[in-house]
């Protein structure tokens, strides 16, 4: 008889030559359940999706309410849907001025798509300028902007027009320049493996932007609702920005994304042409009662705050002479090896000491830390001490 696992391999798109290829029954929490009944403490959280835990139960019950009401009703910005209203009033109230109006869409890379595009809309300029190890996204737009060459090579021509500059670097803010629509930038640079911007960089980006007339897209897209210990990144380094573009743990576990910018700079996708992006599934009404309660929860259970605490918790026990450095800050954490053949083997004997945790797109000697949000105190020591037992070991 062919297993699960077979059809897998043969009908599920691939994306490497070798998944992991867990098979998953049930999660909860902040574990994961195989089929052989064998339990995982999930140390990615669908790369920073379930921020609120796996089968949070009052997001379930926000899914059930609204699939009793209405699904799928007309494609999106035509009628007025409860769900997306309620969802964007609470973004206006939890964000800074100007940030006010949201365009939902249905992932990163779309959220990435729309922001590109409104910049270039609301400036009549055609560069977009991004970092290296940078990553936004593989739609064609959003990798002509990622951070390396390896994944973009294979698939060109890209977007024209499109710049690296080196993130944390002073003297390449010059690149900037009034041909620049907009730079985009993540806050806390993720699959370069959790760099921090050092010495008010962002700041000083903030400054050119305004020196040149471009617009400053944050991508929050892994670092929103709660991750390094404020409800948004940008908030722990006094910088606001003109466009902010949000997905993963956005949709509650469900399939959201979103950019939001001010009413002004947004109302130049109404007109000249109407309908300067559309999107049929962008803000489904069930991922927008999802991710409602989804932040709701984030914010009455102050997971921001305790992001901190439970990154320094697990700062504090990982101390192993395998260890040479863990970046970060919360529960956004990269535990680097300086190795990456024995990255390779700690990810996979963690597997078999009941850790799920993964590398980095560009960097392949640091492993992730970012656990949903609700991991308890407990659970950390736990995970820790089958860290550092999968380290010995290897």
């Amino acid at each position: 008889m062919i297993s699960q696992r077979q059809f897998f391999l043969q009908n599920v798109a691939q994306t490497s030559p070798e998944p992991l290829q867990l098979e998953i029954k049930k999660a909860k929490g902040v574990y994961l359940y195989g089929v052989d009944g064998k339990k995982y403490i999930d140390l990615v959280a669908g790369v920073s999706v379930s921020n609120v835990g796996h089968g949070n139960k009052k997001v379930l019950n926000a899914i059930r309410r609204q699939i009793a009401k209405y699904m799928h009703t007309h494609v999106y910005g035509e009628l007025v849907l409860s769900p997306q209203v309620k969802y964007a009033r609470l973004l206006d109230k939890v964000l800074p001025n100007p940030l006010s109006s949201v365009y939902f869409v249905n992932s990163g890379s779309e959220a990435i798509e729309g922001a590109m595009k409104l910049a270039k809309k609301v400036t009549g300029k055609t560069e977009i300028i991004s970092f290296k190890n940078a990553y936004h996204g593989s739609t064609h737009g959003a990798l002509s902007i990622q951070g390396s060459e390896i994944y973009k090579t294979p698939f060109r021509p890209l977007l024209p027009d499109t710049k690296l500059l080196t993130f944390n670097n002073f003297d390449d803010l010059q690149g900037i320049s009034e041909k620049t629509a907009g730079v985009v930038v993540e806050p806390v640079q993720g699959e370069a493996g959790i760099i921090l911007p050092e010495n008010d960089f962002l700041k000083r980006l903030r400054e050119r932007c305004d020196e040149t007339g471009t617009l400053l897209i944050f991508d929050e897209i892994q670092t929103g609702f709660g991750r390094t210990g404020k409800l948004f990144a940008f908030e722990n380094f006094g910088v606001i920005p003109d466009i902010i573009t949000l997905a993963k743990a956005f949709g509650g576990g469900m399939p959201l994304g979103g950019f939001i910018a001010s009413k002004e700079i947004m109302d130049a996708l109404k007109d000249n042409p109407a309908l300067g992006h559309i999107t049929t599934f962008g803000g489904h009404p069930v991922s927008c009662a999802a991710g409602f309660t989804a932040l709701k929860i984030v914010l009455e259970k102050k997971l921001p705050e305790t992001a901190l605490a439970k990154g320094n918790l697990f700062r504090s026990l990982l101390v192993h002479s395998a260890i040479k450095e863990i970046r970060g800050q919360g529960l956004y954490l990269a535990v680097d090896l300086n190795d990456s053949g024995k990255l390779k083997k700690f990810i996979s004997k963690a597997l078999n000491n009941g850790i799920l945790t993964d590398w980095f797109l560009f960097n392949d000697t640091s492993f992730r830390i970012s656990p949903p949000l609700t991991i308890t105190d407990e659970e950390i020591r736990l995970a820790c001490k089958k860290i550092l037992k999968t380290l010995d070991e290897i």
